[in-house]
């Protein structure tokens, strides 16, 4: 089955259905093989094995790659025909909107104008097709970054020049009713429409916790998420309420930071881990034509978190991650690091962002880009998004020790999701301890995290 969609130009986009569903618990290489030989029939019928990779079986999705072993080919001719196939894990609406299905026009038109975005701009592969619970689309060529990669000069220069790019090409997608709309896994979720958190007097209170023009956005996400913590003993109800209290006063303090983009917000990716990091071969650093300047280039994946944000709290979050799940201190950048990451960054930001009226599609919806064509004093501007992300260096810690509460709870993977939440909400305390002088008052002595974030090279 074909669908057809409306294009930004007018035109239709086909996007191809298929009316399978992958199944990991009951003979998942024979149920990734059915998808892949309805997209690829001749795959069925030529020479050659065709082999899965896996590359992540998590709580939030299943990643195989997908391969055809044609005799007499290379590696890089196989990984050129290569895809991936994403399937969505079970028990993840708490923390994901998505509607995997995209039954809705719009919510696949949605998707089809974010796929196309990044496709163009050279920010994501082609999306090939859909299926019952998942995607497929081309394989990147590359290497995943280790959190010890994001520490290296070629790879936190490239990352901040592509972050640039991502925050400056991407528009917020906007219904005509001034709400944005969320992209998940590239899907738009126009009316965030929740299953685990979906009375209206709880969708009244996440639409209350900000009340600027962009909805959902990552205050929304944070309030979701709160509402879905556990509440069946004591001490959850009072870190439920204690945890509330701490989201009010920080959109009280951080909402509004003015920031970049529309409103102060940009499309933020919200989850720029090591391993969504893919360190791209020399073959292709390439592009409109022409071979890039710098010896090393990264494209991002996995858009699951993605959604309106301040762009000091995504920059904020990747400068976490350069510690890992491990949480590794001595590994976050230097402020003079963090300075030279956010210099690359605005240059290219300001490089590519194009001044332009709203964009209407054919449906109404509007394509909001920002209406700055002057690219600032950068000396200046460097300054302002590093006292920005100053603001902001604690909320990652309330965003994933929030989250990892919400997995320990679902999760069946093997990892430590209680520890891991203790970890990331005292960093939000410790940073909020810093900023209102109470570890100075108290004469406590300073934490590690904000020891090695403090120093200077």
């Amino acid at each position: 089955m074909t669908i057809a969609h409306p294009a930004l130009n007018g035109h239709t986009e086909a996007l191809r259905f298929i009316p399978l569903t992958y199944n990991n618990n009951v003979d998942s290489r024979a149920s990734a093989l059915r998808l892949v030989l309805a997209l690829f029939p001749e795959w069925e019928h030529t020479e050659g094995a065709t082999e899965f990779i896996r590359f992540t079986d998590g709580i939030t999705n299943t990643l195989l790659k997908a391969v055809k072993r044609r005799p007499g080919s290379t590696e890089d001719q196989i990984d050129q025909g290569a895809i991936l196939l994403r399937a969505y894990g079970k028990g993840t609406e708490v923390l994901i909107d998505r509607d995997s299905r995209l039954s809705s026009a719009s919510t696949t038109y949605g998707m089809l104008i974010l796929n196309r975005l990044l496709a163009q701009n050279n920010l994501a592969p082609p999306l090939l097709a859909r299926f019952n619970n998942g995607l497929m689309y081309r394989f990147i060529q590359g290497r995943v970054c280790t959190s010890k990669d994001l520490t290296q000069e070629p790879i936190w220069r490239a990352v901040a020049r592509r972050l640039g790019q991502w925050h400056a090409t991407l528009p917020i997608i906007s219904a005509g009713d001034g709400k944005a709309a969320v992209v998940q896994n590239g899907e738009v979720d126009e009316a965030l429409s929740l299953k685990a958190v979906k009375s209206e007097a709880s969708m009244d209170r996440i639409k209350a916790i900000y009340s600027g023009k962009i909805f959902p956005n990552v205050w929304t996400v944070l309030q979701k998420w709160i509402l879905a913590l556990p509440t069946s003993t004591e001490a959850e109800l009072k870190r439920k309420s204690l945890l509330q209290a701490e989201l009010e006063r920080t959109v009280k303090d951080l909402g509004k930071v003015p920031g970049l983009g529309k409103d102060g917000f940009i499309f933020g990716h919200c989850d720029l881990l090591s391993g969504n990091v893919i360190v791209q071969p020399p073959s292709n650093f390439e592009l409109n034509g022409l071979k890039s300047p710098h010896p090393v280039e990264v494209s991002f994946i996995d858009y699951e978190y993605a959604t309106p944000s301040p762009a000091a709290f995504d920059i904020a979050n990747h400068f976490a991650e350069w510690g890992g799940f491990e949480c590794i201190y001595s590994q976050l950048p230097s402020r003079k690091e963090r300075r030279e990451f956010l210099r690359d960054y605005l240059i290219n930001y300001y490089d590519h962002l194009h001044a332009s009226e709203p964009t209407h599609a054919t449906n109404g919806t509007t394509l909001e880009t920002d209406s700055s064509t002057i690219s600032p004093n950068i000396d200046s501007e460097v300054i302002r998004l590093f006292e920005e992300v100053e603001l902001f260096r604690g909320i990652p810690g309330f965003y994933w020790g929030i989250w990892a509460l919400i997995q320990a709870t679902i999760s069946q993977i093997d990892f430590d999701y209680a520890s891991y939440a203790e970890i990331r909400l005292g960093e939000y305390f410790s940073w909020r301890a810093e900023a209102d002088g109470s570890r100075l008052r108290a004469g406590k002595a300073l934490p590690e995290r904000e020891k090695f974030w403090a120093r200077d090279e």
